[in-house]
């Protein structure tokens, strides 16, 4: 009795010491090995938020560049249009670069927004200029890029038919407006989600209120020009009489 006793306990002892869930009187194993992966990690962070500062300071340069481009082209100047819209394809490419091997970062918003700005001067360049209309691939930047740049565009064209009306060129003033109903017919054919888009729905429905803008503006031009016509006629009419 007493050895069977003794058995036991000595049994049960080898049990618990040999329970999984027991704790190591040492300094357990993953602790250098969890150590070892956060520095790799910390590393790699540090890596990614190196190329999202320069790809980030290359995004904000493009998107200057090509602000000024769209201003210089309202001034008539294209030649400096020309080299700002050159600049910002340059600082896009570097902040491409950067990103080429983070693309958690590279599709964190701010390329976008620098592409769009680009496509945006690109194409009202076209307008302007009356040259061709450069599409996703030649300007180098992603569909949904170029569509909001065709979105921004018409605002930019907006300001283009207000100018010529300033100027008495209402015919002219007609030829923008009906490249602004051609780019917002084009956007009603995009009938995706919103995460697939990056909201272009909201910019279309902002374009149709320029649209219709502008469209009260060049009817009130041209019934105020067929008016003074009018007025015209009547008093040369009445200077020939007397």
């Amino acid at each position: 009795m007493a050895r069977a006793v003794a058995q036991g306990a000595a049994t049960g002892s080898r049990r618990v010491s040999e329970k999984p869930g027991n704790l190591p009187d040492s300094k357990p194993r993953q602790a250098g090995a969890v150590d070892a992966f956060a520095r790799a990690v910390v590393g790699r962070l540090a890596e990614t938020a190196t190329a999202r500062e320069a790809a980030l300071a290359a995004s904000r340069k493009a998107t200057r560049s090509s602000a000024n481009a769209v201003r210089a082209l309202h001034r008539g100047d294209g030649p400096r249009a020309e080299e700002l819209m050159a600049d910002a394809r340059t600082a896009l490419d570097e902040a491409e670069a950067a990103l080429e091997a983070h693309p958690s970062v590279r599709w964190a918003g701010f390329v976008h927004d620098a592409e769009k700005e680009y496509a945006e001067a690109r194409i009202t360049h076209a307008v302007l200029t009356d040259s061709e209309l450069p599409g996703s691939d030649e300007v180098r930047v992603t569909d949904v890029a170029w569509l909001h740049g065709v979105a921004e565009a018409i605002g930019e064209l907006r300001r283009r038919v207000l100018d010529l009306l300033r100027k008495g060129d209402l015919r002219q003033a007609e030829v923008v407006f009906e490249a602004m109903e051609a780019f917002y017919d084009a956007l009603g054919l995009v009938d995706f989600p919103d995460a697939m888009t990056a909201g272009l729905r909201r910019a279309a429905d902002a374009d149709r209120g320029i649209l219709e803008r502008t469209r009260a503006d060049l009817t009130m031009a041209a019934v105020q020009g067929r008016l003074e016509t009018a007025i015209s006629d009547l008093g040369s009419g009445a200077t020939s009489r007397q």
